[in-house]
Formats: C-alpha cells, structure tokens, sequence
C-alpha cells in the first residue's frame, strides 16, 4: 500500500512487478551515466579552449554514433524479456473474469459453478475502523497465493482499466473485446488498486482489492460461497 511521502513503488507482490521494478533501477542507472556525461562534456567545453582536435575528429564521431546504439540495446533486451514474460500464459491454475460497470467490479470464477459476484466500493458513512477510504470493497477477489491465475478482463458499458500497481496488472476493459494477463502472487496479503481509464462522473469510487491467501482458506472460501 503506498504512503503519501513514498517516492519509489509499491512492495512488489509479483514476479512480474519484480522484473518491472529491476528494470525500471537499471534504465535509471543508464540515464544517471548519460545524464553524468552531458555535464562533463558540457563543463568541459566551458572551461577549455576548443582545437583542432575536437572539431574534426572521425575517432570521437564513431564513438557518439556507436555509444547509443549500444544504449539501446541495454535498455532494449530486458525490455521485450519482460513484455514476454508478461504475455506468457503457462496452464493457469484459475480462471477469473473481471467485468467492469459504471462504476463496480463483476467477478466470475470461470472454474466454478455459480461463483459470482459485484464488487462495490464501501461507502465512507459505512467505513469500518481501519480501513482506506474509497479503496476499500464489499467484496473482495479472493485467490491462492502462489498459483498461476490468469483473468479475462471486459466490460459492459464504457472503457474501464483492471489495475493493481503492486502486481504490475494493467488491463484495459473495453465493451465486446476480451484482454487476458496473467500473474501470481508471492505472498499473502490485500492488494488495492482502482480502475486505471477515466469511465465517467463516478471514476475515483470503483476501486479493485485483491486478496491473496493459502490455498487451504481459498477452498474453505470458495466452498462456502458455493454450498
């Protein structure tokens, strides 16, 4: 859950998020030197006179040619290993799929028979001690930690967005089309995230909370909604 003085991201919850927030320091890193380099050049120049030396130099045209391609490529290939990553759907262990309203969540357990259910934010008059305010649903999605789920992301009216930022999950939901991703979680906990696409007067009031527990209590909860 992040903090209003936090300047970095989330906890990573995901293997993908954890990818995400490795990259993301190593594409930094790389600017940082680019930037660090600019400045030493330009101090450079500043304070010594230019020569002949400088001004017509094939040597130093090569390296300024070559140096960003080389860039580029650093920043190129743990790129597209994460996008496949991400696209990656290895015989997920459930199914889910996440129907966007104006302005709640639909959750169908696709595995299940008659798991279904709406998830509406909890007013701030009914809050309960302790909880975030427009975060916080009356029905949670509830999965086993540790298992590859995939879900379907739609909706029903206007476009919507299926986002949790500590699992590095962002869907766009959009009326008569299906989009599909993947993860899982590597701990339990609740995760918060709203919807990401701007759907209407109620945008900010439709958040989405996931919670990841032990498979044992997510029998014990499916079963008891099933029965």
């Amino acid at each position: 859950m992040a903090n209003p003085s936090q300047f970095g991201f989330q906890d990573a919850s995901s293997p993908i998020m954890e990818e995400l927030v490795e990259f993301h320091d190593h594409a930094l890193m790389v600017a940082l030197a680019i930037c660090s380099l600019v400045l030493y050049l330009l101090t450079l120049m500043l304070m010594e006179k230019l020569s002949s030396n400088t001004v017509d130099a094939q040597e130093v045209e090569l390296i300024w040619t070559i140096l960003p391609a080389i860039v580029l490529i650093l920043l190129a290939l743990p790129s597209l290993q994460i996008l496949y990553m991400m696209d990656e759907l290895d015989e997920p262990d459930l199914t889910l799929k996440a129907i966007g309203h104006q302005w709640y969540w639909t959750y169908e357990y696709t595995d299940f028979k008659n798991l279904t259910f709406d998830s509406y934010m909890v007013p701030t008059t009914e809050l309960p001690s302790g909880h975030f305010r427009l975060l916080e649903v009356d029905h949670r999605l509830v999965i086993p930690m540790e298992s590859p789920i995939r879900i379907i992301v739609t909706a029903d009216d206007v476009l919507h967005s299926w986002a949790i930022p500590t699992l590095g999950v962002k869907t766009d939901a959009i009326p008569g089309r299906l989009n599909q991703t993947s993860f899982i979680t590597t701990r339990p906990g609740v995760f918060y995230g709203q919807c990401s696409e701007i759907c209407g007067a109620n945008h900010s009031y439709m958040p989405i909370v996931v919670e990841s527990t032990p498979l044992a209590h997510f029998e014990n909860w499916s079963t008891l909604l099933t029965s």
